[in-house]
C-alpha cells in the first residue's frame, strides 16, 4: 500500500469510528477482517495512524477551531499531517491527489489550512490544561482532586501508545516456552514485572502473528487486569463467582488458576457477552466454568445461593478513565461519567453480590476506572453498611505487589505503574459472621 492509498485508508478508517456505536478496537477488527488486501504492515501503520489521530481528538479540534475550520475527519487528518507529521501543503498536495485509491485533491481552503498551520506544533501554549490532556470537560474535576499536582503528568501517560500485554495460560503453557517462542519470531517479548503469568510486548501488532493466540495459550490482558484477578487468590476445590464476567479475560484467569478443579460461574446480564466468552473458554481448554445470565445484579438467583462462594469477583461498571490509553475515543463517546446512574449501579451490585460470599470468603471489589467516587468511597461506603466485611491490605493479599498507589487498596495508573488504571479491594466477610439479606 503506497503512502497515498494508505492515507486514504486511514481516513475511511476514522470515518467509521466515528460512525459506529462499537469501541474503535471492535471497528478496527472488523474492518480488517472486510479487507483481505491488506498485509500486516497496512494493519500496523493504518492503526498507527489511526489512533495517532483519536489520542489527539482536543487538541486537534482546538486547532481547526482557531482556524475556523470543522472538526471533520478529513480536516482532523490534514491538521494532524502539518502538526504531528511536520508535512508541509506541498508534501499534503501529492498524497492527496485524486488519484487511483488516494484520498480526493485538496480543495483551496484545506490548502490555506496547511499553510496556515505549517510549522506548527500539536500542542500550542495557549491551550487549557484539560485540552493539553485530551481530557474532556466531565472529567477533568474528579481527576484534578485524585491526582493534584500529578494530573499533568497521568494524562500524558495516557496519550502514549500502550504495550501490547498478554497473560499465559498455565494450563496449556509456561511463561518461559512462550517468551522464547516470541522471541524465536522476532518479537522483543518481556516478562511483566508484576504479574507471574504476563508477557509484554512492546507495540501494537496484527494479532495473526500470534499463532498462541489460536492454541489458548496466551490471552490478550493488560497486567492491570491479571493483578485483578490474582487478588481474587482462588484455589483448586474452590468455589467462585465472577459476577460481572463480561467477555470472560478475569473469569479465564481465575480458573486458570483452579487447575480445572472447582468452580468458576461467570454472570453477565448480557446474553451476547456470555456467549462470547464461552467461546474463549473453550479455546483455553478450561472445563471449570459455569455461565449464569441474571435479569439484574438482584436476580434471584444471588439470593438463593447465599453464603455459597468461596470467592467472588465484582469487576463493576464504570467509567473506563483507566483504559483511555488503550481506548482513546472512550473519553469522547459520553458527555459525562454517568455518575447519577453508575455510582448507585455500583453500590448496589456490590450489596447484592456480597451475599454470595460465605463466612471466612473473599469478595474483590474492581474498576477500571481512576475516580476515587467509583473506587474508594463505594468500598468506604460499603464497610459503612457491612460491618461483617473487613479490608485486607493488597500486601498482605499479593506480596508481589509493592508499589500500590494506596496502601490497602490497589491502585493503579498509567504514568506511576505502565498498565491500564485498575482499582481493587480485598474484603473477607468475617467467620461467624451471619449472612443476611441485602
Amino acid at each position: 500500500m503506497n503512502p497515498a492509498a494508505r492515507l486514504q485508508a486511514a481516513l475511511e478508517l476514522i470515518e467509521e469510528v466515528e460512525a459506529d456505536a462499537r469501541p474503535a478496537d471492535a471497528v478496527v477488527s472488523a474492518w480488517f477482517k472486510s479487507r483481505r488486501d491488506l498485509n500486516d504492515q497496512d494493519f500496523g501503520e493504518l492503526s498507527e495512524v489511526l489512533y495517532a489521530v483519536l489520542r489527539s481528538q482536543a487538541r486537534l479540534t482546538w486547532h481547526l477551531a482557531k482556524q475556523r475550520r470543522e472538526p471533520t475527519a478529513r480536516n482532523r487528518l490534514l491538521a494532524w499531517l502539518a502538526l504531528s507529521e511536520g508535512k508541509t501543503r506541498e508534501q499534503v498536495e501529492r498524497l492527496f491527489n485524486g488519484g487511483r485509491f488516494a484520498a480526493a485533491a485538496l480543495t483551496e481552503g484545506e490548502a490555506t489550512l496547511l499553510t496556515r498551520l505549517q510549522g506548527g506544533t500539536l500542542d500550542h501554549p495557549e491551550m487549557s490544561e484539560a485540552v493539553l490532556g485530551e481530557c474532556p470537560e466531565w472529567a477533568w474535576g474528579p481527576l484534578q482532586s485524585r491526582f493534584g499536582d500529578a494530573f499533568a503528568r497521568e494524562m500524558a501517560a495516557m496519550l502514549r501508545a500502550p504495550s501490547l500485554d498478554l497473560r499465559v495460560n498455565p494450563h496449556k503453557a509456561t511463561r518461559e516456552a512462550v517468551l522464547e517462542a516470541l522471541r524465536r519470531i522476532g518479537f522483543e517479548a518481556q516478562a511483566c514485572r508484576r504479574a507471574p503469568y504476563g508477557v509484554r510486548l512492546p507495540r501494537k501488532l496484527s494479532l495473526a502473528r500470534l499463532p498462541m493466540l489460536k492454541t489458548g495459550e496466551v490471552e490478550i490482558q493488560d497486567e492491570g487486569s491479571q493483578l485483578v484477578a490474582l487478588l481474587v487468590g482462588a484455589e483448586a476445590g474452590d468455589r467462585v463467582v465472577d459476577f460481572c464476567a463480561g467477555a470472560g479475560g478475569k473469569t479465564l484467569a481465575i480458573a486458570s488458576q483452579m487447575a480445572n478443579k472447582g468452580v468458576v460461574i461467570a454472570c453477565d446480564v448480557s446474553e451476547p457477552r456470555l456467549k462470547r466468552a464461552v467461546q474463549r473458554f473453550r479455546g483455553a481448554g478450561l472445563h471449570n466454568i459455569q455461565t449464569r445470565l441474571l435479569t439484574s445484579e438482584r436476580d434471584k438467583w444471588v439470593k438463593r445461593h447465599k453464603g455459597g462462594f468461596d470467592r467472588v469477583l465484582i469487576d463493576a461498571p464504570c467509567s473506563g478513565t483507566g483504559t483511555w490509553r488503550r481506548n482513546p475515543d472512550a473519553r469522547w463517546r459520553t458527555e459525562d461519567a454517568g455518575f447519577e446512574t453508575l455510582l448507585p449501579l455500583q453500590a448496589s451490585i456490590l450489596d447484592s453480590a456480597a451475599r454470595l460470599v460465605k463466612p471466612g470468603g473473599r469478595l474483590v471489589y474492581a474498576t477500571c476506572s481512576l475516580l476515587s467516587e467509583e473506587n474508594e468511597a463505594q468500598v468506604e461506603a460499603f464497610l459503612a453498611g457491612h460491618p461483617e466485611f473487613r479490608v485486607v491490605p493488597v500486601g498482605d493479599v499479593a506480596p508481589e505487589i509493592t508499589d500500590s498507589a494506596h496502601g490497602d487498596y490497589l491502585s493503579l495508573t498509567p504514568a506511576r505503574h505502565d498498565t491500564d488504571g485498575f482499582f481493587a479491594a480485598v474484603m473477607v466477610r468475617e467467620v461467624g459472621a451471619a449472612v443476611g439479606e441485602a
